[in-house]
């Protein structure tokens, strides 16, 4: 039947039992061959043993004596290494002069491609610690650049020697928002930078590797008992919510106009009191004791910062030896619609004050014409004065 079925065109079939019987592979049988025998690298204290009369043996021994391509130190796609991210490039200056620090974003290389395909980057700065909206400083937006060179600088106003000794300035390499959909994506990559090593008024450059982005638990504070998320990226649990920001008052007596002209110029680093992580603020002046109709002032209302800038002067008049028993009360506010006003901070000034505020009085009536800015702290406690 075989037969037949073969001279048909048909290939003859073979029973399971008929195929094992026959004798494929007639003679002495030989030592089936690791996968190690060719690739001895993969286990290096493993030397495989061969039968002298195997014929493959010669070549085996040639891939052992080649020398072998040495395995990356780092494989491709995830890794510890910051250098994986990229390096950021930037410059700082403590301009002590000015009460200002200054920081110079560069350009970044080697980072890492985007999930999104894109390379639309900005650098986000920051003070830690501190209100994680106050001291959020960002670069412009630089598309479809594998090296994306900013050459941007952002300053702090208000950046003082305490500052400096005890603060850290973080440094983030983001992707652009508009290519969000749904959710915040993490950083590419962070870095900080201890800011008691700068050296005032001397600029340092820096080219630092970049680190993978940690997010930090936000301590209880005012932020969270309005509404604020739980974590917040920029905040660490330091006595972040503790401060309440500063003012840069000017003093000056004029001779010509025979008083005190009070410059309200700006405010740095205010507590948010809004839900949405901003205020309204806007500055309250008061000469105590009151003694004319024109001893209150305020400034207009900033909208929706924490860094407002006002530039605004008030007028008071009197000889300087009255203005000298008086107290001039500076407060920061909340503006809100219907409600009533957030207090943020105060400071108070006069000979009733002490340390930098009483400097600042003294030095100011003690010199006719002569115009002297200084920062101040905010207070978080109201000043209760009595008539």
């Amino acid at each position: 039947m075989a037969g037949t079925a073969a001279e048909g065109g048909r290939p003859p079939r073979v029973s399971m039992q008929e195929h094992m019987a026959i004798d494929v592979s007639p003679g002495p049988i030989r030592p089936i061959r690791l996968i190690s025998h060719y690739f001895p690298h993969f286990y290096p204290f493993a030397e495989p043993v061969l039968h002298p009369s195997d014929p493959c043996s010669a070549a085996a021994s040639a891939i052992r004596s080649a020398p072998q391509p040495q395995p990356d130190p780092e494989p491709e796609g995830d890794s510890d290494d910051s250098t994986a991210l990229g390096i950021l490039e930037f410059t700082l200056l403590f301009d002590a002069d000015n009460s200002a620090l200054h920081c110079t974003a560069h350009r970044a290389k080697g980072l890492k491609p985007l999930a999104s395909g894109s390379m639309d980057t900005y650098v986000k700065a920051s003070l830690l610690p501190g209100a994680s909206k106050a001291s959020q400083l960002r670069t412009r937006t630089v598309r479809a650049m594998k090296i994306p060179v900013w050459e941007e600088t952002l300053t702090y106003h208000g950046f003082t020697h305490q500052d400096a000794a005890r603060k850290t300035l973080r440094l983030c390499v983001c992707e652009d928002p508009w290519l969000r959909r749904r959710r915040r994506a993490p950083p590419l990559g962070e870095l900080r930078v201890p800011l008691r090593k700068l050296v005032p008024n001397q600029a340092r450059s820096f080219d630092i590797c970049l680190e993978k982005w940690r997010l930090t638990k936000r301590s209880k504070s005012l932020d969270t008992a309005r509404g604020m998320s739980l974590y917040q990226e920029e905040v660490e649990t330091e006595v972040a919510g503790e401060e309440r920001g500063r003012v840069l008052l000017s003093l000056c007596y004029s001779s010509q106009r025979g008083g005190l002209l009070v410059g309200v110029l700006r405010c740095a680093h205010l507590a948010p009191m809004d839900a949405n992580g901003y205020s309204d603020p806007f500055v309250r002046l008061f000469l105590h004791p009151n003694t004319g109709k024109k001893s209150k002032f305020k400034t207009s209302v900033r909208r929706k910062t924490l860094n407002p800038e006002f530039n605004e002067e008030f007028f008071y008049s009197g000889p300087r030896e009255e203005l000298a028993q008086k107290t001039l009360l500076v407060s920061v506010w909340d503006y809100d619609l219907g409600t009533a006003d957030d207090f943020i901070g105060g400071v108070q000034l006069g000979s009733h004050a002490s340390g930098e505020c009483l400097r600042h009085w003294l030095e100011c009536l003690g010199h006719s014409d002569h115009r002297l800015e200084l920062w101040h702290l905010l207070d978080s406690r109201p000043v209760q004065l009595s008539d």
